[in-house]
């Protein structure tokens, strides 16, 4: 298995990458259209668009967390000729739990979303979408090491990475902001 050494400087333009949600919000995503290719169908279906309505971490909705991860795993995994096409889409569904997990405890009583939801979200996403095998198991298993089984491929960690990664820079650039807005001068 090929070792992926990320460089110092690789680190900082990812994080900054992540960091910046403007490509997001003008949709850069949409100018690669070998990215459209795999995933057309999801961005297009209503499901999908419905996780605008549900806040993943911070400010960052699910569906734009998963827009994330779709793409950074889709990067990754193009650069190191693995399942593009699977983890582009396995990316884009990771999530597809269809509730607001932060109220979900107090609502129905299961407290253990981050066990449980990617059981739910593959579950929506065999629903509503056509999937492979291998789709199937990056979406199951993309909370690993806080579930016991890893994905079974290198894509299927792609999607492990790109989601934790996301993640900590989605709640990092909310802690930032709330600490700035916390401090800052307060005039009389």
């Amino acid at each position: 298995m090929r070792r992926i050494r990320l460089t110092r400087e690789g680190a900082g333009a990812a994080a900054r990458w992540a960091a910046d949600s403007s490509w997001l919000r003008r949709k850069r995503y949409m100018d690669d259209p070998e990215y459209l290719a795999c995933v057309q169908d999801i961005l297009e279906s209503e499901v999908f668009n419905s996780m605008d309505r549900f806040i993943q971490h911070g400010d960052t909705t699910c569906k734009a967390h998963c827009i994330q991860v779709s793409y950074m795993s889709y990067c990754i995994c193009r650069k190191y000729n693995w399942d593009y096409r699977g983890a582009a889409r396995a990316g884009l569904l990771h999530d597809l739990f269809l509730y607001d997990w932060h109220s979900h405890a107090k609502e129905t009583g299961e407290y253990f979303h981050g066990f449980t939801h990617p059981a739910v979200a593959l579950k929506n996403a065999d629903r509503h979408f056509q999937l492979t095998d291998a789709e199937r198991n990056m979406i199951l298993r993309h909370m690993w090491p806080l579930t016991p089984v890893p994905p079974r491929s290198m894509a299927g960690m792609s999607i492990v990475y790109a989601d934790k990664f996301c993640g900590l820079v989605e709640v990092y650039a909310r802690a930032k902001s709330w600490v700035s807005w916390n401090l800052r001068p307060k005039h009389l």
